[in-house]
């Protein structure tokens, strides 16, 4: 497995000795701050490549920690990419495979049964906290609320609407608010639980909308990129500059409180970009509610400053399983193996401890829709959206040298494609069925061709 700027062995026993001192029950244990856009695309962000569009806080976590170039999330859509992060376990474990359906009145969501990131921290003396979407219950219900999920405290923006008044729920109770984008009125919120939580550690998760349809932007905001001639795209870059200078006000707020280098920040998307946003996923074949690279491969980057190198690029796959096992590493948490968490702690990896990369093997399964990466060779079954009607495709790739997925090498490798499917189909053989149907898919997904499993 290939990967940049291997450690020198001083400058990894020096992280090593912080490391050992964050874990240290005498020393104040990290906070975590897990940031995520809704369908940001693999493009999107100057360090993937952007050039339209200037984002030089979300840039700042990579030049300050570390990128992954291969950083995947374990769905293409946003539901049950969530429900594998906020597990840390495949969401095809426990039948979360598709979006549940918003307006349905029966117990759908995270099953009960599975516990979160939050509900790890929680336990482990933290304060946690939610902001922005959820997306990960029924809200009708109360044991799929972000309180019923270890979140003590909660503030839940529903649905996708970008512009005042704003409504929200804070722990359950409905108010609303004026600021002028929803993501703004969101990083407020953040800034504010960083700077009220000084003193404690903490987890806050915060879900951000954007750039998520509809493309709503408040006046003035699209007059920066004036020549930018698709609609679409010109709306688009407004919204990521509202993101962008978002995450910049907590990153702000954890400077201004004393508390950045005693904080684990961890930015990706959730899933690819949507062909009718004006994101991009370029170079990457595919998009959000396919296979292909780009529905599951994410802007992903991570700073810890003063244990993470920085400005590090990691060409290693990771994929969003990961994040709650390294978080809890770093916070000293120690995690039984009857936790089944499928994700792996990455800080021996990145601090040099470790060269051996984090997996061999990663696997994807979203209805009808599959995909195995081993080393650089990937088997997928995805769809099609441009075929008339749209159809799914099977083939292997070499990623090392065909990251679009353009060259087809089944043919020539028959051998590999059998090895892969039999990976795949033992993973598989432990996964179980979908708990709801495929039919809740966003307005903005391609039709999965996906069926009750």
């Amino acid at each position: 497995m290939r990967f940049r700027h291997t450690l020198h062995l001083c400058a990894a026993s020096l992280i090593v000795s912080t490391l050992a001192a964050a874990a240290d029950n005498k020393s104040p244990r990290p906070n975590i701050l897990y940031l995520v856009a809704d369908d940001l695309g693999y493009a999107d962000i100057g360090v993937q490549g952007c050039t339209d569009v200037p984002t030089p806080h979300l840039d700042s976590i990579a030049r300050n920690g570390v990128r992954f170039s291969s950083g995947y999330v374990s769905a293409p859509v946003c539901s049950p990419s969530r429900a594998g992060l906020m597990t840390g376990r495949y969401q095809t474990r426990f039948g979360h495979e598709f979006n549940h359906p918003l307006a349905d009145r029966s117990p759908v969501g995270l099953p009960v049964n599975q516990k979160t990131a939050a509900q790890w921290f929680k336990e482990a003396g933290y304060v946690t906290g939610h902001i922005g979407k959820w997306h990960l219950g029924n809200p009708k219900l109360p044991e799929f609320t972000p309180t019923a999920r270890g979140f003590a405290e909660s503030v839940w923006f529903p649905g996708q609407k970008k512009l005042p008044p704003l409504s929200y729920f804070r722990n359950g109770a409905p108010g609303q608010v004026n600021d002028r984008y929803v993501d703004e009125a969101m990083a407020r919120e953040a800034a504010g639980f960083v700077e009220r939580h000084r003193t404690e550690p903490w987890f806050l998760y915060v879900a951000f909308l954007t750039p998520h349809q509809p493309l709503d932007t408040p006046p003035g905001t699209e007059k920066p990129f004036a020549g930018i001639a698709s609609d679409e795209r010109r709306k688009c870059a407004a919204m990521l500059t509202l993101l962008d200078g978002s995450v910049g006000r907590v990153l702000q707020a954890l400077r201004d409180s004393g508390q950045e280098g005693r904080t684990l920040v961890i930015f990706h998307s959730d899933n690819g970009a949507p062909p009718k946003n004006g994101s991009r996923n370029t170079p990457l074949r595919g998009q959000k509610g396919t296979t292909w690279e780009g529905g599951i491969r994410e802007p992903f980057v991570m700073q810890w400053k003063g244990v993470l190198p920085a400005g590090r690029v990691i060409d290693a796959p990771v994929i969003s399983l990961d994040m709650l096992p390294t978080a809890l590493a770093a916070a000293g948490v120690a995690v039984p193996a009857s936790a089944s968490l499928d994700g792996v702690n990455l800080l021996p990896f990145l601090t040099g401890q470790s060269t051996r990369a984090p997996h061999e093997k990663l696997f994807w399964r979203y209805g009808d829709q599959m995909a195995v990466r081993s080393g650089d060779w990937k088997l997928t079954r995805a769809l099609d959206p441009t075929a008339r009607p749209p159809a799914l495709r099977v083939g292997l790739y070499d990623l090392a040298h065909d990251v679009g997925e353009a060259h087809d090498l089944a043919a020539a490798h028959p051998g590999r494609v059998a090895e892969l499917q039999k990976l795949w189909d033992a993973w598989n053989a432990k996964n179980v069925a979908a708990l709801w149907s495929g039919d809740a898919k966003d307005e903005d997904s391609p039709a999965a061709g996906s069926k009750k499993r």
